[in-house]
């Protein structure tokens, strides 16, 4: 039932004195470090910290921010902890799952992050079908046009030049080529 704590700073200027100091007023017997932006995934004592939390310890951080990229991020992170029956402290914000109050606070960060995700998506999914209404697609812009589409299908079928030759003769990749070709007998064998 050990107490570990996990302090980060996001660059190499910064100092963790004030997040390891508190760590250990908090209990902390071993304190894992890192010095890496919280944007960046690569956390290796994180990975470390977490390898070694065992049933019955408990996680401290000093803020919620030191823990999670971002909120889906230290929801996910706190989820396993629970699923693993780990508790965990974020000094600054005062929450602490060991109990039924801070279990809701956390579940309710997480609530809401779920809320932000859905109005995101809805919002993101409204303004593609309002331009789609105004007549726009998304996508990139096709490289061929219709007729130098049909006429590079028809190439490809005649097998006249290889698919690297009509590439280089419209300007396109195999790939390009490839995928019209699979797009053109997906419609055909729609209809």
């Amino acid at each position: 039932m050990a107490v570990i704590g996990y302090a980060r700073v996001s660059t190499f200027e910064q100092t963790l004195d004030l997040q390891r100091d508190a760590l250990h007023e908090a209990g902390a017997v071993c304190i894992y470090e890192d010095k890496a932006s919280g944007k960046t995934a690569d956390r290796p004592e994180l990975v470390h910290c977490l390898k070694a939390l065992r049933d019955g310890d408990t996680l401290v951080v000093w803020r919620l921010d030191r823990l999670g990229r971002n909120l889906q991020d230290l929801i996910r992170i706190v989820n396993d902890l629970e699923a693993r029956s780990i508790k965990f402290k974020s000094l600054k914000e005062a929450v602490d799952t060991s109990g039924p109050a801070g279990k809701l606070v956390f579940h309710l960060f997480a609530a809401l992050a779920e809320f932000e995700r859905e109005l995101v998506r809805e919002r993101t999914l409204a303004g593609l079908e309002a331009a789609r209404a105004r007549g726009r697609k998304g996508g990139r812009p096709q490289r061929l046009d219709s007729k130098q589409q049909r006429a590079a299908l028809a190439m490809m079928k005649n097998r006249e030049m290889s698919v690297a030759e009509i590439g280089r003769h419209f300007g396109v990749s195999r790939s390009t080529l490839y995928s019209l070709q699979a797009a053109s007998r997906q419609s055909t064998e729609l209809s």
